[in-house]
């Protein structure tokens, strides 16, 4: 049986965006006007409102030879979302604007929305408007993500202070490491086609790339314990990229200690196949969407006890400068290696 292809211009610009948003639900009340007129329009019932976009392009932060268009709606809205969470508020809608190729079909955009409603349904977030055109060079997605919070318990990038404790959620590298499979996998095709992708137990790693998860729980989990962080990051780029962003908004230095890094069974595994050290994949590796954070030594009891969280430092003086202590009690400068979207 032929899968089906419909060309978009059978439904033109606006036929296209009603096919696309006919299953959009809203949740929440601070919605007022969502798809269908010139704007959106959004109560903030007292809040603060926080406003983050990403754009995702072909080639450069996807590919779409081993990254399933319905998993890449997903993880668009998530990497957006994760922006909003990294403020201390809660993401409540989202704009989506696309740029497509002739070559992608109404049966193609279809699969992407259905992951882009998936990951609104997951998290509570309406789609509100967004745009659409074409592009010469494949297919490029912009989201905007908005967000509430509280009267002034949004948390920045620069409120890390000396002695505060650093945090992170979950474990790192596994992204890069399933990354780094994907990778070699369409070599390997590319190069003997019809081989079959040989990726037996790796489930954990490859999804922790083609589908993170947005740190929505840890939110929470400040809320219910009252703590508020001094500052947060989300990991996009690499541990060492985001931590060295804080100390440059916070003006201050910072020491991590190896042994303290969290670090997925699986992502060790595979870093030794691919003769890797698992901690340079965790401090360099990117896309992980897992938060980090400064908190104040107070909290450390509460964080301690936190099965979200593993406490890998502290923050120190400028003048001590950024460090790692390894595992050998060596003292390594920290370096941002992680992903620099406009590097050559």
């Amino acid at each position: 049986m032929q899968n089906k292809h419909t060309e978009i211009a059978a439904l033109g610009e606006f036929g296209l965006i009603d096919h696309l948003t006919e299953e959009v639900e809203i949740y929440n009340a601070s919605t007022l006007l969502g798809i269908g007129d010139d704007g959106a329009v959004i109560d903030t019932f007292g809040k603060q409102m926080v406003v983050s976009t990403d754009m995702l392009v072909e080639g450069i932060h996807f590919d779409l030879m081993y990254m399933p268009l319905k998993h890449l709606g997903y993880k668009s809205v998530i990497v957006n979302l994760s922006d909003i969470y990294a403020m201390n508020a809660h993401p409540t809608q989202i704009t989506v604007s696309i740029a497509i190729s002739n070559r992608f079909s109404v049966e193609a955009l279809d699969e992407l929305y259905e992951g882009i409603n998936i990951a609104c349904k997951k998290y509570g977030v309406d789609l509100i408007g967004g745009d659409t055109t074409t592009s010469q060079s494949g297919l490029v997605m912009s989201i905007t993500a908005i967000g509430e919070v509280a009267d002034n318990q949004f948390v920045t990038r620069k409120g890390a202070k000396v002695n505060d404790l650093i945090c992170v959620t979950g474990n790192l590298g596994a992204a890069y490491m399933g990354l780094l499979l994907l990778e070699r996998e369409k070599k390997i095709f590319l190069e003997t086609p019809g081989v079959q992708p040989d990726l037996e137990n790796q489930a954990y790693v490859v999804e922790r790339i083609l589908k993170p998860e947005a740190k929505r729980e840890m939110i929470q989990w400040f809320e219910s314990n009252k703590v508020l962080p001094t500052a947060m990051i989300d990991i996009s780029d690499g541990l060492s990229s985001e931590i060295l962003h804080i100390c440059k908004q916070s003006q201050t230095g910072c020491t991590i200690y190896e042994e303290k890094l969290p670090i997925h069974e699986q992502t060790r595994l595979n870093a030794e196949k691919f003769n890797i050290a698992a901690t340079t994949a965790a401090l360099n590796g990117g896309e992980d969407y897992e938060l980090l954070f400064t908190a104040d030594m107070a909290d450390f009891e509460k964080l301690a006890n936190c099965p979200l969280v593993s406490i890998i430092g502290h923050i120190s003086s400028a003048e001590e400068g950024a460090f790692l202590i390894t595992n050998g009690n060596n003292k390594v400068k920290l370096n941002a290696q992680g992903w620099n979207a406009l590097k050559n």
